[in-house]
């Protein structure tokens, strides 16, 4: 019970902060020994990491769908929201080539705590080097079709574990001019397309291998990764834009040298 209690949780929080979720995922699994929580646990607590993010920006995404359906049926609709929708299915298209592509080179090669461990401390100082330079003179409706590569090219190194998706597009975000709010906001939208493929791929994979689990464990690790992404996402919006991203590079940098401790140790 412990361990997917301490995993949703996990799942729940790190999907949206810029630290990592392979990082956190990986480390108790080695420092407690504890075995895989299977197919049926991972779809469960990737359900509640995505209702959430639905949940918190549903007006929002409300807006996008139906001025985008508008704007395809050439009737009058807001400019800036259908632009927006445009640019997340835009980002959202590297990512979706390069995990076509690599997928099976990732989960052979590159899933070791080492590769981990690199990742976390290099794309964390890359982070903060992008926070003290960004100059924030941009706003989510300034979007264009090059910043929306731009940032689905970094979203798509962040297949490489512990690059930090969330990181690395907020990383991209803040490189553009975007200000700290609005790149955290467009890197929770482009979260929604790639959980939900994430989603859809364990489930059919779950469907052609079925195997027993529990009950409840799928249950509450759908409720707890809910509530904590969702707290997340609430407290995290109004951290960044007092605070900046320095504190979260402070902690990668760390989490990185327990990592490197764990593979020389």
């Amino acid at each position: 019970m412990t361990q997917w209690i301490v995993l949703a949780i996990i799942q729940g929080i790190t999907e949206f902060l810029p630290i990592s979720s392979s990082a956190h995922l990986i480390l108790p699994s080695h420092l407690f020994g504890w075995p895989d929580q299977g197919l049926a646990f991972d779809v469960a607590v990737h359900v509640g990491s995505l209702l959430a993010v639905i949940i918190y920006f549903r007006q929002l995404i409300v807006q996008i769908v139906v001025n985008c359906l508008k704007a395809i049926g050439r009737q009058e609709h807001d400019r800036g929201t259908a632009n927006l929708g445009w640019m997340v299915v835009i980002a959202t298209i590297p990512a979706v080539i390069v995990g076509f592509l690599a997928e099976s080179f990732i989960e052979n090669h590159l899933r070791s705590i080492l590769v981990i461990a690199v990742t976390t401390s290099v794309f964390g100082l890359v982070l903060w080097w992008a926070d003290v330079k960004a100059k924030e003179t941009r706003a989510l409706s300034d979007l264009t079709f090059k910043d929306a590569i731009w940032v689905g090219l970094a979203q798509a190194v962040a297949l490489i574990p512990g690059t930090s998706r969330s990181g690395i597009t907020m990383t991209a975000g803040l490189m553009l001019g975007i200000n700290k709010v609005d790149t955290a906001k467009f890197s929770f939208l482009l979260s929604i397309p790639l959980i939900l493929a994430a989603g859809l791929l364990k489930s059919v994979e779950l469907i052609q291998t079925p195997s027993a689990f529990d009950l409840s464990a799928i249950l509450f690790g759908t409720i707890l990764s809910f509530v904590s992404a969702f707290a997340c996402i609430v407290m995290f919006l109004k951290w960044i834009e007092r605070s900046g991203f320095l504190p979260f590079v402070i902690y990668r940098l760390v989490l990185g040298a327990v990592l490197f401790y764990v593979y020389f140790g």
